[in-house]
């Protein structure tokens, strides 16, 4: 058995609201050990929604729809999913009441455009919509076949999911099972790498490991379906532990984790502080590592240098190195990080120079070209040079910029100190 989730809304076709609600049921279902194979966006048109129901019945037994229930002519989802199946729409008054009620609450009148969120196709079992007006059904128009329906607001939907359908589906034997994952994170290589170093684990049944790529970071998902989360947890652990290995320094963390998350306890855990100096993510890689609470206990602060005479003044960036060599550059870079690391009073400096586009490139310096500079308190500074590519445009390189320069510090700080590692 399996679920297929249909999103109904002209308003998702159109890309004018990001659709949340089939990633929350997705969730949800893999909460549940509920297989879900496909997922479905179909605008407000009757016929089109008929020719996805038809589909959807054949190779799904449960169909979850979300959108399409309110008052205005445009929300056909209940008569079309009846008209579908030959049934009757019928008036539920006690659904009447449940909107006249609420109406009462907001000093308000109900409308006769809410009567028609009463009318469910006949034999369907109210599916409670506490916060909003129009109610939800739980309908089986043929055996085999059970369908649930939710509004579009995701804060109604969810409510409805938890009180009603979760208790419905374990009732009828559902929640059993459960799919549990754990998403596992690298960065500074690709994708096809990482996917040839760990292939002999891409064809397990159970758990299961599959790549993903997305803004320069690689991820594997490694899902288990057990009875519990604990037993998927001792399904995932060898592989998990197994991946780590092959991976070495790729591997950075796993689900939650962020590049700026472990570059923060790696610094927390080792005592040491961290400044930055900023010419082309302006004040991006700072940003990164602010949105981490508590990141005062590491980092100090920032310059962004954006002008020439920033780096000079306030850096103290060598003005005759900057006429030879330019502003992207490693020597500026290294000037830099040595620069905001002194002036600041930190164990760590790192600066990130470079040429996001789409202008500004040279014969000899392209767009995508990227200087990040690292020193220490040892007196040691290094450069490290990327070419992003013009193609990728301008806030994506930016983007790789400030995520590579953490990188390179997460690297350095765990081949000098290994031992602080994160376990997780």
């Amino acid at each position: 058995m399996s679920a297929e989730i249909i999103c109904v809304g002209t308003e998702l076709l159109l890309g004018d609201i990001l659709n949340g609600n089939a990633q929350y049921l997705a969730r949800q279902l893999a909460g549940l050990g509920i297989p879900h194979y496909y997922q479905t966006v179909v605008g407000d048109n009757p016929t089109r929604l008929k020719q996805v129901i038809e589909i959807a019945s054949q190779r799904a037994e449960i169909l979850i729809f979300t959108g399409g229930l309110g008052p205005t002519p445009d929300d056909l989802t209940c008569e079309t999913i009846a008209d579908f199946f030959g049934a009757p729409l019928v008036e539920r008054p006690d659904i009447i009441e449940d909107i006249t009620r609420k109406y009462v609450q907001r000093g308000r009148v109900m409308t006769a455009s809410n009567r028609k969120q009463a009318l469910l196709p006949q034999g369907a079992e109210v599916l409670p919509n506490p916060t909003g007006t129009a109610p939800g059904i739980i309908w089986q128009p043929r055996s085999g076949l059970t369908i649930f329906t939710f509004p579009g607001v995701p804060s109604e939907m969810y409510r409805m999911w938890e009180d009603t359908a979760v208790p419905y589906l374990k009732s009828q034997g559902w929640g059993k099972e459960i799919i549990y994952s754990r998403m596992l994170k690298f960065w500074g290589v690709t994708e096809s790498a990482i996917a040839e170093k760990v292939a002999a684990y891409l064809n397990l049944p159970n758990p299961t490991v599959a790549p993903y790529s997305s803004r320069g970071e690689v991820k594997l998902r490694v899902s288990a379906k057990a009875a519990s989360q604990s037993q998927a947890q001792d399904l995932i652990a060898p592989i998990e532990k197994q991946i780590k290995q092959i991976a070495g320094l790729d591997y950075y963390g796993a689900d939650d984790d962020t590049l700026a998350s472990v570059v923060g306890e790696l610094l927390r855990g080792a005592g040491e502080t961290l400044s930055v100096a900023e010419s082309c993510t302006g004040g991006g890689l700072g940003q990164m590592l602010t949105e981490i609470s508590g990141s005062s206990d590491y980092f100090w602060g920032g310059v962004i240098s954006y002008d020439n005479s920033v780096k000079v003044g306030l850096l103290g960036v060598n003005s005759e190195d900057l006429a030879k060599h330019g502003a992207v550059s490693s020597i500026v870079a290294e000037q830099m990080a040595a620069g905001v690391r002194s002036r600041l009073s930190t164990t760590w400096g790192l600066s990130i120079t470079g040429i996001a586009g789409p202008t500004g490139d040279t014969e000899t310096k392209p767009v995508g070209l990227v200087y990040i500079g690292l020193a220490g308190s040892n007196g040691e500074v290094q450069s490290f040079e990327y070419h992003f590519g013009a193609g990728r445009g301008r806030s994506l390189i930016r983007h790789l910029s400030a995520c590579t320069a953490l990188d390179n510090l997460r690297r350095k700080l765990l081949s000098q100190k290994p031992a602080v590692m994160p376990s997780k």
